[in-house]
């Protein structure tokens, strides 16, 4: 089997030696090609000139210097590009996950998955607020969302075939919901495989509580294109016409006020004319980004000669 391992760096320079020990130690197995693509994402301290030594000492480690920091997923993205072999294992550089858990991936990818993610045991000691709550709750909004349930989307230890990452392009933290994308675009065959767990002993933590939302926003994101991408007039029409729906109702219960005896009211002493009229204006101004939408996503595929759909495999082409 060939395996390309993703490493997305920030900040890690206490660490890296050890993870390259380990990693090279993991996968250094006579039925097992590999290669480690090393990806420095800005980082501040010496990280950079570590793996810069390590790449020159051993010609299993690729390394790719971001000029500035650019995100963890941009991080993923480039390594997927610059990879070569057929299995793409990303994992965190902070020595969390432990490179040996990679054979347990490997074991369902050998049994015909295309996607295998790892979650996390015993991980929660502490932090149960900050930390552990608002990790259940995304895992759980993301696989009802999805309808790809994974216990920890959160755990970049994960194994995809290459076909089913190779041309996807991944933008602000969207590498969390790869799987999904898989199991839409391919209905890609998905697993998870319980991982170990060790916290980290150098550098400090760059989650927390604030990037719950940003999960949420990307979720939305996520929704929109799985959904609506190819038809985005559906999701701008309905919630035009819903609104113009509360316009008129609006309308309605303003004529009804005026023209009732028991409970006469001028339009000016009521403001359903008012919210009448917004809701109008903001359901026609909706659909109309529908129409414009559909018109650049038209565009979008004629012009990049691009296909509205994804073949998953040929035979005999």
């Amino acid at each position: 089997m060939n395996i390309s391992v993703i490493l997305p760096i920030y900040n890690e320079e206490k660490n890296l030696e050890e993870l390259f020990r380990r990693l090279h130690f993991s996968l250094d197995k006579p039925n097992l090609k590999y290669e480690i693509v090393a990806v420095n994402d800005g980082s501040h301290d010496n990280s950079w000139g570590v793996i810069r030594d390590s790449a020159l000492k051993n010609h299993h480690i690729k390394a790719i210097n971001f000029s500035r920091n650019f995100g963890q997923t941009a991080a993923i993205d480039a390594g997927i590009r610059n990879s070569s072999h057929e299995i793409i294992i990303p994992i965190d550089a902070d020595l969390e996950n432990d490179p040996a858990d990679i054979h347990k991936l490997l074991e369902k990818i050998n049994e015909g998955f295309d996607v295998v993610s790892g979650y996390r045991i015993n991980r929660w000691q502490g932090s149960w607020f900050s930390r552990k709550l608002p990790s259940v709750i995304a895992n759980k909004l993301i696989s009802w969302v999805s309808g790809v349930p994974l216990s920890d989307y959160g755990c970049t230890l994960k194994a995809y075939r290459k076909k089913m990452v190779e041309n996807l392009r991944l933008y602000g933290d969207m590498h969390r919901f790869i799987p999904a994308y898989a199991g839409w675009n391919f209905n890609a065959r998905i697993t998870e495989v319980p991982v170990s767990y060790t916290p980290r002993k150098f550098g400090q933590s760059n989650y927390g509580l604030g990037r719950v939302w940003k999960v949420l926003l990307d979720l939305f994101v996520l929704k929109f294109f799985a959904d609506y991408s190819r038809r985005p007039i559906h999701l701008f029409g309905s919630i035009g016409f819903i609104s113009i729906l509360g316009g008129i109702f609006a309308g309605v219960l303003s004529v009804y006020f005026k023209l009732s005896v028991a409970n006469h009211k001028d339009f000016i002493q009521t403001p359903l004319p008012v919210i009448m009229a917004m809701l109008v204006m903001v359901g026609v101004m909706l659909i109309m980004m529908g129409l414009l939408a559909e018109i650049l996503v038209r565009t979008y595929f004629e012009n990049q000669n691009q296909e509205s759909y994804k073949i998953k495999e040929k035979i005999n082409f």
